[in-house]
């Protein structure tokens, strides 16, 4: 399957296909993949996200399935890419991993059906949908420095433009261990279905992205740990936790909250047995 990636190539942003980990550079040489500087694949105007897609995130967290699909943004700049460094806030502690594939689209799209969205669609990748829920009591219903915090969308490594992404197996791990083990097939809405829906009120355009949803299990990873996102057919996306040298300011605005609300959100199950 065809994959691209942006990657920096002595000093400049380059797209370049990829193929058995290696590309090739302006001079002709073949280069490999894993001593390349990565960039986010592409350069969006938007980022959609879906809220519980997983049935098994909703099944964890005790919801009822919503009659259609609910949807926040994450701000263009907090991409971060493959092998980028998150950073967690040092006065903050429930900053959750989630990872997802990301469609992404292909061409101006507003008014479709859902049959018609494979042709709208320039292809897939990873994504790391990071949030830092100690503000969820704030920024409830946007969640704004949530989800849309420096450093927090982790994406790539690149797109892969042939993926079908049925019955797909999505895992995520933590310094090595699996923290995340679904399969594509527990959407409750797919990526064409959800790509026709934004795209009856939204004009979306070439190089913006869903992220269409995390399984069950996000919760908080600290400072020093890896986390990779893998899915069969578009990779692996690895970045690793640091702390900020600073907190967030004292001085003014609001501050991180560890309430039940935030802890029933990060922990997930954990907090109900904790209870």
């Amino acid at each position: 399957m065809p994959e691209f990636r942006r990657l920096l190539i002595d000093g400049v942003p380059r797209t370049v296909e990829v193929a058995n980990e290696q590309y090739t550079a302006i001079d002709g040489s073949r280069r490999s993949v894993a001593d390349a500087i990565h960039l986010p694949p592409v350069t969006p105007t938007k980022i959609a996200c879906v809220h519980l897609n997983y049935r098994s995130r909703l099944e964890e967290l005790g919801r009822k399935q919503p009659p259609a699909p609910t949807y926040f943004w994450k701000p263009p700049s907090c991409l971060n890419a493959h092998r980028g460094k998150v950073v967690r806030p040092q006065n903050c502690q429930f900053l959750n991993y989630e990872g997802e594939f990301v469609l992404v689209v292909g061409r101006t799209t507003r008014n479709i059906r859902p049959e018609e969205a494979p042709d709208y669609i320039l292809g897939y990748t990873l994504g790391n949908d990071m949030g830092l829920h100690d503000f969820r009591d704030t920024d409830e219903n946007s969640m704004v420095r949530v989800k849309g915090s420096d450093t927090l969308g982790p994406l790539g490594p690149g797109v892969v433009t042939d993926w079908n992404f049925r019955g797909k197996r999505i895992r995520t791990f933590v310094d090595g261990n699996v923290v995340q083990d679904d399969s594509t097939d527990g959407l409750l809405w797919d990526p064409h279905y959800v790509l026709a829906d934004l795209a009856r009120s939204i004009t979306l355009e070439r190089g913006d992205l869903i992220m269409i949803g995390t399984p069950a299990n996000s919760r908080p990873v600290k400072p020093g740990s890896k986390v990779v996102v893998e899915v069969e057919g578009l990779g692996r996306l690895e970045n690793e936790i640091v702390s900020a040298e600073l907190g967030i300011s004292a001085e003014y605005g609001a501050q991180p909250s560890a309430s039940d609300g935030v802890q029933s959100i990060a922990l997930g199950a954990d907090f109900k047995r904790r209870g």
